[in-house]
């Protein structure tokens, strides 16, 4: 499969350069941004989430992890929850389960980054699906996307 024609079709009205490339299949961002030599801190993971009850994606590099009552202070929620696999597929119907991009505005979603990544020149994240990537430079991908931007990754805890 390759990249969705939603989302090339996207990125071509968003008038912004951009790479796609394939990659061998993998099925978490950590997965993904190693087979495809990308540090985890510049492989951008979309967390969708509810925010009253509304879906909004919660990107953070593919090393960290969403701390969800960070992003309840950005977000200025009052309830908060991670979506459910069911709600992913209609949420993303164009997209292979779990390979969602974090292309909000595409899927009418408000975009969080956390600031880990805002920091980073160039970005790479899923095309939706496990084996198709994009990478584009952040300022091109904020441009497109609107980010609210704030601190709400963190570090996994320990198994």
């Amino acid at each position: 499969m390759a990249v969705t024609a939603t989302v090339q079709e996207f990125l071509r009205r968003a008038n912004v350069p951009y790479t796609v490339f394939q990659h061998v299949r993998a099925y978490t961002a950590q997965e993904e941004a190693a087979v495809t030599h990308v540090p985890g801190r510049d492989w951008a993971k979309a967390v969708i989430c509810f925010v009253n009850g509304e879906p909004i994606q919660a990107v953070v590099p593919a090393d960290l992890v969403v701390d969800l009552d960070r992003l309840a202070v950005v977000a200025q929620a009052t309830s908060i929850r991670l979506a459910e696999e069911d709600e992913l597929r209609w949420l993303y119907p164009d997209c292979e389960r779990g390979a969602m991009p974090p292309l909000g505005p595409l899927y009418r979603q408000t975009v969080y980054v956390d600031h880990a990544l805002a920091d980073e020149e160039n970005i790479v994240f899923n095309a939706g699906t496990h084996g198709d990537a994009i990478s584009m430079r952040y300022e091109d991908f904020a441009a497109i996307t609107h980010p609210i931007v704030g601190r709400f990754a963190r570090r996994p805890r320990p198994a």
